[in-house]
């Protein structure tokens, strides 16, 4: 994997980055839209990560730091990329990034019904915790 490249994404890359999830991700996020992403990457410069082989865009992963919970979202490889040490390479990015602020546990969010995900996560090292739910409430008006 040494000609992959983990880097930030930055404003422009937004509508890729919306196209590939189409086609590489499971399920779809309230955010997911230009303004979305664009929004993500001004706060954050340094969360949405972004691997390319010769500036194809193979995987993402969103590296979200609080200050308080290392939060990860959005981890998707493309179909023709996957079991190659993309989202291995991607979540060691994600790792040092949450390391270098101080963070201390990653948390994963993956839909249950994605066996090929869950999967994933546990070959590197995250496990299951029964015990939580995710609770949420549209914000706004906006429905999903």
């Amino acid at each position: 994997m040494s000609d992959l490249r983990i880097r930030p994404a930055a404003t422009r890359d937004a509508s890729a980055v919306l196209a590939f999830w189409r086609a590489a991700a499971e399920g779809v996020s309230i955010s997911d839209d230009e303004d979305g992403v664009s929004r993500l990457v001004a706060r954050d410069p340094e969360a949405l990560l972004l691997a390319e082989r010769d500036g194809t865009l193979l995987g993402t992963v969103v590296a979200g730091f609080d200050g308080w919970r290392c939060h990860l979202y959005r981890l998707a490889v493309h179909p023709a990329a996957r079991r190659q040490g993309v989202a291995t390479a991607l979540l060691a990015a994600a790792e040092e990034r949450f390391l270098a602020l101080g963070g201390r546990r990653g948390d994963a969010m993956v839909l249950e019904r994605n066996e090929t995900a869950r999967h994933a996560w546990r070959a590197v090292g995250y496990a299951r915790e029964d015990h939580w739910r995710r609770w949420t409430k549209p914000l706004g008006g906006s429905a999903s």
